[in-house]
């Protein structure tokens, strides 16, 4: 599966950018890293198998 792109910051509601390369194929339980454009906020996220990310 491939992470999103991007994801919303908790903290300030702006737009978090992933760190990654997009193609990069990751299993769930992986850690995904996002930076936020806004705050700078690092984000590390524990990937979740789901269907879609819509």
């Amino acid at each position: 599966m491939k992470a999103p792109e991007t994801i919303i910051c908790v903290d300030c509601g702006g737009e978090c950018k992933l760190l990654i390369h997009p193609d990069t194929e990751i299993e769930p339980g992986d850690v995904v890293a996002y930076r936020c454009l806004e705050c700078m906020d690092r984000w590390d996220v524990v990937m979740e198998e789901v269907e879609d990310f819509d």
